[in-house]
């Protein structure tokens, strides 16, 4: 099995939500699933298909989690030292070139993306148009409206 990136945060985001899931969704379900049975008929009773397909989604939800934790490599940002080099973990500012605009990011693991809070994917087209690019340098990245230009304002480890 491959490792997963994962910043110290989405590590630990990922850890909270296994540790809800078994301690709080998996007895939740089990407990719906008991009340369903006590009322008999289990063929036509719709309470208890809902309770068992949620069961199937948290025990599947635990495993992803599981598996990905295990194979986990975290990432401190702030322990990198890339000599200002755009790396996993790195928040970058930078500047549209067509329009001025400016934006900042942070290069996240798939499991962490969340473009409204600036956490990009290390897979999506931006984060790999800026990986290796240091300050002041040019990337350009395909996007669905053409070819953008960012310039790279400051390069970060936090």
């Amino acid at each position: 099995m491959s490792t997963v990136p994962l910043t110290k945060r989405g590590a630990e985001l990922l850890k909270d939500e296994l540790h809800r899931l078994k301690s709080v969704e998996r007895p939740s379900v089990i407990n719906s699933i008991s009340e369903a049975r006590a009322q008999g008929d289990l063929s036509e009773n719709a309470e208890y298909d809902a309770a068992k397909e949620k069961q199937s989604f948290v025990e599947g939800r635990i495993i992803e989690l599981e598996g990905k934790l295990s194979a986990a490599q975290v990432i401190d940002p702030a322990t990198i030292d890339a000599e200002g080099r755009i790396v996993f973990a790195a928040t970058i500012d930078l500047e549209d070139l067509e329009n001025g605009g400016k934006v900042t990011y942070q290069i996240v693991g798939d499991d962490e993306a969340d473009l409204e809070q600036g956490l990009v994917s290390v897979s999506s087209p931006i984060a790999r148009a800026l990986i290796g690019k240091y300050e002041g340098d040019v990337a350009a990245v395909q996007a669905p409206s053409g070819v953008r230009e960012y310039e790279v304002i400051a390069v970060r480890y936090v």
